[in-house]
């Protein structure tokens, strides 16, 4: 067989008569990110009520809290591994099962130990879903089409995260405003988190109505199967003898992606794989997921009435829902860097002036007016940015930035690092917040300004350029 590589065809646009499919298959796949945003974010509304109910201080709750975050960072570490072997559809589905299972057992907990088992089994299907989704949209996605199509996921999150907010508040306003009201024979918190049994099962059944990945189906030796997808997802009009002749030297190398292909260099890991780790750290540590797990509490800790702080909730979400848009209609047309650049910029002042504001002395259990009011608009200003730029550009960098040879192993741990780090931040601020709430907005703020030297010097444009063109 000769050595040279076949002409790059990755790069063509589905024709428009084929667009709406590959637009329905891209919307199957990131309800696992719906669902990963429904779950973190739910147990927004729970907070306080399991702090209530088993009578614990921050540090246990925290750890209550961010326990499922444990279980998501050892599904994103092991879905690279088990896609390559099982095939990406398999992966959604066992996620979907997870997640259904996690909902059951969160709603109708025995003790608080159980509690925080069946977060670790839902957290396992979060992390799958977090390298599955945006992994299985750049594959089947033409790369005309990959910037926008890979930020449903992101869109899939935060549609999730709001609407689970919305549900939490019209379930809280059912019970009279009482997390523990009864409600349907339980608590009110316990439906919360039971109410994602609804959309676990959706995702499931979605799954069987979508194709699984030409690189997997090619890797697999279907590649009949393949060429049928990809005149599903391409048109009907391209070279398919050249399109899986393109994928096929580029599989050569990608099936024998594991951990050991990322060692190397003078620091453990190979260069681009420490990015896409930096990246998501930085992600993390700017303390976005702060406002959805623990929204509620903060603004109840400096005199928010408990239904306004949950209406709060639901309007940071909103503002997430629309800085996402803003950054799939610009991604693929800007690129993923200058829309980091900018959301960095963003971030700090956001950050900035909410430190600012959690500086001055409650009077009368509140915060000055003034300071309360630029809190609340600096904290959606916060969340505008991330979401218009790191909230999107992230997921579609670590779809796209790794060569073919190491691509779902480097996701995996990219995605596992990004989860540590949610544990880490999600962990911590309940203690950092009783020793000094400015301070920890300061901390988030520093991180935020280190992202901008990190994203200048180290992270490449990966804007319209095919898979197979990574090296």
């Amino acid at each position: 067989m000769t050595s040279t590589a076949p002409p790059k065809s990755g790069a063509r646009a589905a024709h428009p008569e084929h667009l709406g499919h590959v637009i329905f298959i891209a919307a199957a796949a990131a309800m696992g990110g719906f669902l990963f945003g429904y779950d973190s974010a739910v147990i927004n509304g729970a907070v306080e009520a399991i702090r209530s109910r088993y009578d614990i201080g921050s540090a246990a709750l925290a750890q209550v809290i961010a326990i499922a975050l444990i279980g998501c960072a050892i599904g994103a570490a092991t879905a690279g591994r088990i896609a390559d072997r099982i095939g990406r559809i398999r992966c959604m589905q066992i996620a979907a099962a997870l997640f259904t299972i996690s909902a059951v057992g969160s709603a109708l907990p025995f003790a608080l130990w159980d509690l925080a088992f069946w977060r670790i089994i839902g957290g396992f299907g979060i992390g799958m879903a977090s390298v599955i989704g945006p992994a299985y949209i750049a594959e089947v996605a033409p790369a005309a089409y990959r910037g926008r199509l890979g930020a449903f996921q992101q869109a899939a999150i935060v549609i999730g995260i709001a609407l689970s907010q919305l549900v939490n508040w019209g379930i809280l306003n059912a019970a009279g405003g009482d997390q523990r009201g009864t409600l349907m024979g339980v608590e009110a918190w316990q439906v919360m988190l039971g109410v994602m049994v609804i959309p676990a099962v959706l995702y499931g059944l979605l799954s069987f109505a979508i194709p699984e990945s030409p690189r997997f189906l090619i890797s697999a030796g279907k590649d009949e199967r393949a060429r049928e997808v990809l005149k599903e997802v391409e048109g009907e009009s391209i070279d398919l003898d050249a399109r899986v002749a393109e994928i096929e030297h580029a599989m050569k190398s990608e099936h024998k992606s594991t951990f050991k292909d990322l060692l190397g260099g003078g620091f453990f890991f190979k260069p681009i794989v420490w990015i896409g780790i930096g990246l998501s750290v930085f992600q993390q540590f700017v303390g976005i997921n702060v406002a959805f797990y623990y929204s509620s509490t903060l603004w109840q800790s400096v005199g928010v009435d408990p239904s306004d702080s949950f209406f709060y909730s639901f309007t940071t979400s909103i503002i997430n829902i629309v800085g996402t848009v803003i950054a799939m209609i610009f991604v693929d047309r800007i690129g993923r860097k200058p829309l980091a650049l900018i959301g960095s910029v963003g971030m700090v002042i956001g950050l900035g002036l909410e430190a600012w504001a959690f500086s001055f002395d409650l009077v009368d259990g509140k915060l000055p007016a003034a300071q309360g009011w630029t809190a609340l608009i600096a904290a959606h200003v916060f969340v505008l940015f991330f979401a218009l730029s790191w909230g999107v550009v992230v997921w579609v960098f670590l779809g796209e930035m790794f060569p073919n040879k190491i691509r779902a192993a480097a996701l995996g741990v990219a995605a596992s690092a990004q989860w540590i780090a949610n544990w880490a931040i999600t962990a911590s601020f309940p203690s950092l917040a009783d020793w000094n709430l400015s301070a920890t907005y300061v901390i988030y703020t520093i991180f935020a300004a280190l992202s901008i030297p990190f994203v200048l010097k180290f992270v490449k444009e990966t804007k319209g350029k095919a898979l197979e063109e990574m090296g």
